[in-house]
């Protein structure tokens, strides 16, 4: 019974860390739109100062929007990820240690 409350348990983490690899591969993709974001108001924000897109003060907000908005949305999930790495790191930890604690027997083995 013992063995059966540790594997339902392991399997309970097996989730968990099924759970924080989906956490984590959303938030490298948010990273990346962060990226691309702070990029391109970055770009709009020079283009609007060597005046292709006309020196308006709409394109200047704009571009300041986006790239604080990306700054801001980066930094969130870079701390999401490095906790939900953290998270990821010590469930696979304690899947580790439990799956060590069973009495693992081969099978085909006779007791006679």
């Amino acid at each position: 019974m013992d063995e059966d409350d540790e594997g339902g348990q392991i399997s309970r983490i097996e989730a968990r860390i099924e759970q924080l690899a989906e956490v984590a591969e959303r938030c490298r993709k948010i990273i990346l739109a962060s990226k691309i974001v702070i990029s391109g108001g970055v770009a709009l924000l020079l283009g609007a100062m060597l005046g292709l897109f006309g020196s308006t003060a709409v394109a200047f907000l704009g571009a300041m929007a986006a790239v604080l908005g990306g700054i801001v949305s980066l930094g969130s999930n870079v701390s999401t990820l490095r906790q939900t790495m953290a998270a990821m790191a010590a469930a696979e930890a304690l899947r580790s240690d439990l799956i060590g604690r069973i009495d693992l027997r081969v099978v085909g083995e006779g007791t006679g």
